[in-house]
């Protein structure tokens, strides 16, 4: 199969997981043509993601000059296939989240896609990650007579404004949805007609086999907990560091390590600052995935306060190294995380739970850490290979594309 993949943003630190999918499916034997809508400029630390980048077509890197070039080709090679797109991306205006010039930004961009894919030699599936811009950029796309396309929804924005972002439009004209968790389903059936359901596939997000390494390390001695995440209101960073202020006034040892770096940056300093825990408390800006692996083998824990998610990667890694995982009962992190098993859960929005839960972590005895690191371990490689999720998402291009087929 010849697929076009297409995000907003690629390559991206956070975007780990669609390039290891994407080489898993090229493990497979399919031919996956890359684009996004930008990240040509972009800095990115990892050799594997300056390596994407010289693979990635960028639909404004020609700046506008190249979006009205494309659009007015695509105009006079099929007027009426361009008019019924550009209804549809009026229409995808209405009660959007953003105003209608951004949609026939959309439109335009469809149109660089639909052409860039034209001189690529054409896809068989084109498959949008994100249910946001680049999902609607897609749907526009086929319109214009491209490929069928797909998309993969994550949460939490898509759950958070789904007729915003014209979610049950986009469901009706995909041939296949995926969603990342159980949750991530129920959440899409709610928007769904009915009659789209069965469109709507779980598939994980997956590690490659490097990743799992021969063994899980056994969890480190040292008192050292570790966050891994945008730092952002979502992800709840200040809620960490409150909770980090209560165990160090109750006189515990311990380092607390946030690796991300983020739009909060500055209101997390001053919280630290302000607990007088600079000490304790240590920010390490973006780092590669091969230095967020080495954090976590340096680590006794991870610790995610999530107020709200998908289904976090960062939770599989660590997992996947043997550290247990104390977060929050937040979207589809219970599928993954059982309390007391492979970790401790506790409630979202309480400084007190989370330090509940950080206080029980730093207590617990070598051998109980040895076993939820074990448990772990096992359940992600029972649920987030990534070479097994990729050829489930193969599965559900080759079903919707017969299906297809057989109804026409």
């Amino acid at each position: 199969m010849r697929v076009a993949y297409l995000v907003n943003q690629y390559p991206k630190v956070s975007h780990t997981f669609i390039r290891r999918e994407i080489a898993a499916l090229e493990r497979q034997g399919t031919n996956v043509l890359r684009f996004a809508v930008r990240g040509w400029d972009a800095e990115v630390v990892d050799p594997d993601d300056q390596a994407e980048r010289g693979r990635t077509h960028y639909l404004l890197q020609r700046g506008v000059a190249g979006l009205l070039g494309a659009s007015l080709v695509q105009l006079l090679a099929a007027p009426g296939r361009f008019f019924a797109a550009l209804m549809l991306a009026l229409r995808m205006s209405r009660r959007a989240d953003r105003p209608w010039p951004f949609h026939l930004i959309y439109l335009a961009e469809a149109c660089a896609l639909v052409r860039a894919l034209k001189d690529q030699g054409g896809a068989e599936q084109l498959h949008a990650h994100f249910g946001t811009n680049a999902a609607e950029v897609a749907m526009l796309a086929q319109a214009l007579g491209g490929p069928p396309f797909s998309f993969t929804v994550h949460g939490p924005e898509e759950f958070d404004k789904p007729q915003f972002l014209g979610l049950p439009e986009k469901m009706k004209r995909a041939n296949c949805v995926v969603a990342i968790s159980a949750y991530g389903r129920s959440q899409l059936w709610r928007w769904a007609a009915l009659a789209d359901w069965p469109k709507v596939r779980v598939v994980h997000c997956g590690l490659e086999a490097a990743f799992f390494g021969d063994a899980a390390v056994p969890p480190s001695a040292a008192p050292r907990l570790l966050c891994v995440g945008r730092l952002c209101e979502q992800k709840g960073q200040l809620l960490l560091v409150d909770a980090a202020a209560q165990l160090a006034a109750e006189g515990l040892t311990f380092e607390l390590v946030l690796a991300g770096d983020g739009e909060m940056r500055p209101q997390v300093e001053a919280a630290i600052r302000r607990h007088g825990i600079g000490d304790r408390v240590r920010i390490t800006g973006w780092i590669s995935s091969a230095q967020v692996r080495e954090e976590l083998i340096a680590a006794r824990a991870l610790v995610l306060p999530s107020f709200a998610e998908g289904l976090p990667v960062v939770i599989m890694e660590a997992m996947a190294v043997g550290r247990p995982v104390l977060s929050t009962y937040v979207a589809g992190i219970p599928e993954l995380v059982r309390d007391g098993v492979e970790g401790w859960l506790f409630e979202a929005g309480s400084p007190e739970a989370a330090a509940r839960a950080m206080r029980a972590c730093l207590a617990a005895a070598p051998e109980t850490l040895g076993a939820m690191g074990e448990a772990g371990r096992a359940r992600v490689l029972a649920r987030h290979q990534v070479d097994t999720e990729a050829g489930r998402l193969l599965s559900a291009w080759r079903e919707a594309q017969a299906a297809v087929g057989a109804a026409s």
